[in-house]
């Protein structure tokens, strides 16, 4: 190549480098204006689905199953319900009570195993202040266990089914233990799930609520409706102050 053509070829070059830096504080602005926010809405949508997920997920032992309650105790199951017969006659409950009543725990063994097993099964005050998340690593931290019970079943043997009934008085938080112990071996399977007497809250609608309307207002952003809006108003405001 010439040089005459390697001086054409730098000028052309340098040109369009000219050219792209001068657009791209434009381009950095673009970004920032239209990218930016959708990537922020996208983060935030995504981390309150994960905190969802995640809260549905830290029930303990016990979880829905179909139309049904599992409790899992070790690498056994049963199916879990839960009555109130005094003031919700024949209504199942999975885990969270509405009232401090009379209640029915009631276990219907999915392994027969469990049926050949002494079981025993101990209710609790939450004085970890876990609420949901407790674990049973948590519970065997508590100094004093008889001093937090407010229930306890000793271990027995029931072929079918096991049943307890137990009077709450009191609203508040609570952690249900159940501990099977098979008799041809040291292991101990427990069971630990935690469960509130009383008010049991909105659920996931206020998250669901507050969701639907972020992304209705970032429809609005994204197709100008607010920027009209809001020209609309500051003219208004102008003509009626010019009155």
């Amino acid at each position: 190549m010439g040089e005459s053509a390697r001086r054409l070829v730098d000028v052309v070059f340098a040109g369009k480098s000219v050219a792209l830096c001068d657009d791209f504080p434009s381009r950095i602005g673009l970004i920032i204006r239209y990218r930016l926010p959708q990537t922020l809405f996208c983060c935030c949508v995504a981390l309150g689905l994960a905190l969802v997920v995640h809260n549905a997920s830290a029930h303990g032992s016990v979880g829905p199953d179909e139309d049904l309650c599992l409790i899992k105790i070790g690498y056994l199951t049963a199916h879990f319900k839960i009555y109130l017969p005094r003031t919700r006659q024949r209504e199942e409950f999975c885990e969270d009570l509405p009232e401090a009543t009379e209640t029915v725990f009631v276990m219907e063994y999915v392994h027969s195993s469990l049926g050949k097993m002494p079981i025993d099964f101990r209710i609790i005050r939450d004085v970890t202040g876990l609420g949901r998340f407790v674990k049973w690593q948590d519970v065997a931290l508590i100094e004093s266990l008889d001093g937090a019970t407010v229930f306890y079943q000793p271990a027995i043997i029931e072929p079918d089914v096991f049943t307890i009934v137990q009077q709450f008085d009191e609203s508040g938080w609570y952690i249900g233990i159940v501990t099977a112990i098979p008799q041809d071996t040291d292991k101990i399977y427990t069971a630990v799930f935690p469960f509130k007497v009383g008010f049991t809250g909105f659920g996931y609608w206020p998250f669901f609520i507050g969701l639907m309307i972020l992304v209705q207002l970032h429809y609005w952003y994204m197709n100008g409706s607010l920027t009209r809006w809001r020209e609309w108003r500051n003219k208004r405001s102008n003509v009626v102050s010019e009155v």
